[in-house]
């Protein structure tokens, strides 16, 4: 195996168990106790510490650094990135740890078609039709058709969504013009939120000392800091088609690791449903033969 080979393999690897780091995320996030907002302040301000101890003990330049003419968008795309970890973790704690991140996952997809509508990115067939497979899959794996015998929450599917809408407006902000790197707007996003939050987290108390902190220290330390390494360093380093394949590995986690700590199994029609997501993902991330794949844009979970 030549070293490219290797790097590629290893890349893969690190983007997989930054996947299955991220699968535990809800799980913390209930045993935590914290409300979403408060949750996510907790992410942020750990997640702000860990990268910024992270970039200094790697010898790499401050992530607070940002190519020029960019700093207006990071900062309302950091903004809409807090927004939306607020509002999903208010649906996991409504719908399910697995069903939420599931929901949550249809955004490659909607970045996909809104790229086409706003920036005139070409739409080829294949990804019209991958689209419309996600929102099947999408429709299944909520209960919605099929009948998968199991109440779901309409509220937490419609809080995903929202989350899905603030997600895919950072992904057109940030492949309109230059391109930021994903660690830098990680750490700005944690910046921005650590400061928006504060005044939330004054008014609604510190959680008791004790077993809550570890689980919000670990939101930021593990679920960001350590996460975030790992996912961005593989991206990095391998094709656009690998890299939605690979992406799939956190919603996977996350059902397994809801099924095992809750109890929460889907229903047949429901696992079908999560198939199906997973196979439009690969087939509308894979590039046209006639043009240069791109980087996907960062999608924070």
């Amino acid at each position: 195996m030549d070293q490219d080979a290797r790097n590629e393999r290893l890349a893969a690897w690190r983007m997989a168990l930054g996947g299955l780091i991220l699968g535990t995320l809800g799980v913390f996030l209930l045993e935590s106790g914290s409300d979403p907002a408060s949750a996510a302040w907790f992410r942020c301000a750990f997640g702000l510490l860990a990268l910024t101890l992270w970039a200094w003990a790697a010898r790499r330049a401050p992530l607070w650094r940002l190519p020029a003419g960019t700093a207006v968008r990071v900062v309302v795309a950091a903004a809409l990135v807090v927004l939306s970890w607020v509002v999903f973790f208010a649906a996991i704690q409504r719908l399910s740890v697995g069903l939420a991140t599931v929901v949550f996952h249809v955004q490659p997809l909607c970045l996909m078609l809104a790229g086409a509508w706003w920036l005139g990115e070409p739409l080829p067939r294949a990804r019209i039709a991958a689209a419309l497979l996600a929102l099947l899959g999408l429709s299944l794996a909520t209960g919605l058709v099929g009948g998968a015998g199991a109440v779901v929450s309409m509220l937490g599917v419609g809080l995903c969504l929202v989350a899905v809408v603030g997600q895919t407006v950072v992904g057109v902000l940030l492949r309109a013009r230059t391109p930021v790197p994903p660690l830098a707007l990680a750490w700005w996003q944690c910046a921005v939120g650590a400061l928006a939050l504060w005044p939330w987290v004054l008014v609604a108390g510190w959680p008791a000392w004790g077993p809550a902190w570890g689980w919000l220290a670990a939101l930021g330390v593990v679920h960001t800091g350590l996460a975030y390494v790992l996912i961005y360093g593989g991206m990095a380093r391998l094709s656009t088609s690998r890299t939605a394949l690979l992406q799939f590995v956190y919603p996977g986690a996350t059902l397994v690791c809801d099924a095992l700590v809750y109890g929460r199994w889907l229903a047949p029609g429901q696992w079908l449903g999560v198939g199906l997501m997973g196979l439009a993902l690969w087939w509308g991330a894979r590039p046209p033969r006639s043009a240069v794949a791109r980087v996907a844009a960062p999608r924070v979970g």
